[in-house]
């Protein structure tokens, strides 16, 4: 089973993507077992053919032709997901899911990317990097998180798609995609 993060739809009210859509959509494709979580853009499914690369490219060119606008999409299978939530470096158990955060990364990310960053100068936020993923600890939860804002900034993400989900999509997509 994977899982495909949208990124950056049904927010505000712009770049509409109602989810029975993307199910369809998603089955339109040939994927079985098709699923949506929430309306923030996440859906599982399964499929038969391609990589994780391939398939994110085939729905994000089918978004874009059934939708009009483009989406980045990141596509992730359960052992993956699996892997990210169980490496997760804060206590995920003890803390409020609105705290901790992944944001997963269409390719390999270093610590140069993020040299520029003093992180002492954000506690008690904190982030550390994994395998494609970058877990955040935000206490008084990504809204008000300014290492949150600092971290998106194009500069920082330059030529990757990233995309942040909260503590309680991590668990729940580990848990669809492992049906």
């Amino acid at each position: 089973m994977y899982a495909a993060l949208l990124r950056g739809i049904n927010v505000g009210g712009s770049r509409k993507v109602p989810m029975a859509d993307l199910r369809s959509l998603l089955s339109g494709l040939g994927h079985e077992d098709v699923a949506t979580h929430l309306q923030s853009g996440q859906a599982v499914f399964s499929s038969g053919r391609g990589d994780e690369e391939s398939l994110a490219a085939e729905i994000a060119h089918a978004v874009e032709q059934h939708f009009g606008f483009a989406v980045d999409v990141i596509v992730r299978d359960h052992a993956y997901l699996k892997a990210v939530a169980d490496a997760c470096p804060y206590p995920a158990a003890d803390l409020e899911p609105k705290q901790l955060h992944v944001t997963y990364f269409s390719a390999p990310v270093g610590p140069e990317r993020f040299a520029e960053i003093d992180q002492a100068a954000y506690l008690p936020e904190e982030f550390r990097l994994g395998d494609r993923a970058l877990y955040l600890y935000a206490p008084d939860g990504l809204g008000r998180s300014k290492l949150a804002e600092h971290l998106s900034k194009p500069r920082i993400n330059k030529g990757i798609v990233a995309t942040t989900r909260n503590w309680n999509t991590v668990v729940k997509l580990v848990e669809l995609t492992g049906a």
